[in-house]
């Protein structure tokens, strides 16, 4: 059975779809190829490295990228994107069209990289409120590929 193709995007590529391709990675491997990108790709968040790292996953190799890299690097084998999700409100406003896609969702989660800049906040206190983005991403993953295979969606 072929993986169905996901690419999470955001403004940036630097923590939520970053998460968000890592966490449906972990939780669904056999069913879904992750990948992510962003509108306007910055360094990978800091913080969302280390909330991930809690979790067992490594992000602090990922290379940000742009949505026309992405599909371009799977162009080159042939192959489209099965589905886009948009994890923030920029994203969603602004995201290039993607050939082939059969569905798009638009998701909204509060931005890791406003929290990185915030002064007056100690690192602890910025470390939870990006665990609660990871959290919240983890749960909207989780329904959205039980909502899938209840409605008897290939992956």
């Amino acid at each position: 059975m072929q993986k169905t193709r996901v690419l999470f995007v955001c403004g940036q590529n630097s923590a939520r779809s970053q998460m968000a391709e890592a966490l449906l990675a972990h939780l669904a491997p056999d069913d879904y190829e992750a990948c992510s990108a962003g509108i306007e790709p910055a360094p990978i968040n800091e913080l969302a490295v280390a909330v991930m790292a809690e979790r067992g996953i490594d992000i602090s190799r990922k290379r940000t990228k742009l949505v026309a890299e992405a599909v371009a690097g799977l162009a080159a084998k042939g192959q489209t994107f099965d589905v886009v999700v948009t994890v923030c409100d920029k994203a969603a406003g602004v995201c290039p069209l993607v050939p082939g896609v059969r569905a798009t969702e638009r998701w909204s989660f509060d931005d890791p990289g406003a929290i990185l800049v915030e002064g007056g906040v100690s690192r602890e206190d910025k470390l939870a409120r990006v665990r609660a983005v990871r959290d919240d991403i983890e749960k909207a993953i989780l329904a959205w590929v039980e909502a899938r295979k209840s409605a008897g969606e290939k992956a």
